[in-house]
């Protein structure tokens, strides 16, 4: 395939070495990197939100750094993870419209340079992902460790069994290409290799960088029993029946698929679940504020959309859901810490997207240079400053800035109206027509290439170790 897309392998190397030398950065320079990701976390399905659901450790979080309170992603999964990690949109490369199934062939194009690449670059030597992939599984290409990553421990499809880690029958659980049959709940087990990760770095003294997609609370519903007596499980009472979603029920006859772990209700099992993600947030937490590597660890943490409420999840006050353009579809809850670079306890209302990581962290560890991508270095809005006329593209016919948004022909004054309860479109028509040529732009990304799908009747390989 010809490169076609933005190569920032390229520009990164001209960059770095034209620009400043072959830029080497001191290792006191460069901040350990960590992005830590939910799957699905509602706005209101955290505590300092004002959820019933107890996040401590995502509280604590917040209030040691910035609370990014306009923070938006794509309304899905594969498209707010193609552009975590490559700064782009993905409508350049056809991933906006749906998610990589289970039989779907393709995913983020190898053409395109991954933060894990350009931290490479940057001479970071340990690049560790771990968790959900959900970038593409059906050839070599597509590996985490084909794109940057230097290990790689968890799953390739966008939802598994959290106890028997199977998709379709079979496991999908790997340590690098291999399958891998540790016992466990899956969220219990990316933390754990996480604070290893961390212990071993902290002896090496050098940064690292690791991208934490914990699966949790995606379906399937499923709680460890000890998270579901907190919520007050009663084991005589019956289990309300539990939605399977998507490709988890139609395309595959799987017995037993997310079964285990189910509470009273839905709502009760995924409190549970996010308890379990709180309580790994913070196991994490404590793993680098005990080998005193925190001071010089940048964390971010985001859901890659917003909350599902046919699984359980909840966006109160904002309108909408994940698969929708609404600010309950695409505005999460989100968070930054750097100890001595931003001040704790902000709360920072410009808006900020999930394709400005890339280049802010970019900036971080090179601050005399900048690299081309989709997003924006946001650094000068955790010094207090501010990004004026910046507009951030939500997919299909949605964009949203500092005071307005254009959704479905329907113009809010975001600011003031967060909800999207009024129209105003009437009101501002110069307005509309400068955010109607903004959207034509935008859309104008679009690549005519899509994801191929496998016939109905294929069969996923042995360990899905396509490979």
């Amino acid at each position: 395939m010809g490169k076609r897309y933005l190569d920032f392998r390229w520009w990164t190397g001209l960059l770095l070495c034209v620009t400043v030398g072959c830029y080497a950065p001191t290792e006191d320079a460069r901040p350990n990197i960590l992005i830590i990701v939910a799957d699905d976390l509602g706005w209101n399905d955290v505590s300092y939100h004002g959820s019933e659901i107890r996040t401590p450790n995502i509280d604590r979080l917040v209030a040691q750094g910035a609370e990014l309170d306009r923070f938006y992603t794509a309304p899905i999964c594969t498209p707010t993870r193609a552009g975590i990690l490559s700064g782009l949109y993905p409508d350049r490369f056809g991933l906006r419209e749906g998610v990589i199934a289970p039989r779907v062939i393709g995913g983020l194009p190898p053409e395109v340079t991954t933060m894990a690449e350009m931290l490479a670059e940057a001479g970071y030597q340990q690049r560790a992902a771990f968790g959900k992939w959900h970038l593409g599984h059906s050839s070599p290409e597509l590996h985490p460790l084909q794109q940057g990553f230097t290990s790689f421990y968890g799953h390739y499809n966008g939802a598994i069994d959290y106890f028997t880690h199977e998709r379709a029958g079979q496991l999908d659980w790997h340590d690098g290409y291999q399958a891998n049959h540790d016992q466990g709940y899956t969220t219990e087990l990316v933390t754990r290799k996480v604070i290893d990760l961390i212990h071993s770095e902290s002896r090496e003294q050098r940064p690292f960088f690791a991208y934490v997609a914990f699966n949790a609370p995606h379906s399937p519903m499923q709680a460890l029993a000890e998270d579901l007596e907190a919520y007050d499980y009663d084991p005589d009472q019956p289990s309300e029946n539990f939605p399977v979603g998507g490709s988890q029920r139609n395309e595959y006859n799987n017995p037993g698929y997310g079964q285990r772990g189910r509470g009273n209700t839905l709502r009760q099992t995924y409190s549970a679940m996010v308890s379990a993600l709180d309580r790994g947030i913070g196991q994490i937490l404590q793993a680098l504020d005990s080998t005193g590597l925190a001071p010089n660890t940048l964390v971010w943490l985001l859901s890659d959309n917003g909350g599902a409420p046919n699984f359980g999840g909840d966006n109160f006050p904002l309108r909408g859901a994940k698969h929708t353009e609404w600010e309950g579809g695409v505005r999460t809850v989100a968070a930054v810490r750097w100890p001595g670079r931003i001040s704790p306890g902000n709360k920072i209302r410009e808006p900020i997207a999930y394709v400005d990581l890339m280049p802010t962290i970019y900036a971080a560890i090179n601050p005399n240079n900048t690299i081309p991508t989709d997003g924006t270095n946001v650094l000068a809005l955790f010094r207090g400053e501010e990004i004026r006329d910046r507009y951030i593209y939500l997919g299909n016919d949605a964009l949203v800035g500092q005071k307005w948004k254009l959704n479905q022909g329907n113009l809010f004054a975001i600011e003031s109206d967060p909800e999207e309860k009024e129209d105003v479109s009437e009101n501002y028509p110069d307005v509309m027509k400068m955010l109607q040529e903004k959207l034509r732009e935008f859309q104008a990304l679009r690549s005519d290439e899509r994801p191929a799908l496998r016939p109905l009747d294929w069969q996923p390989p042995e360990n899905w170790e396509t490979w």
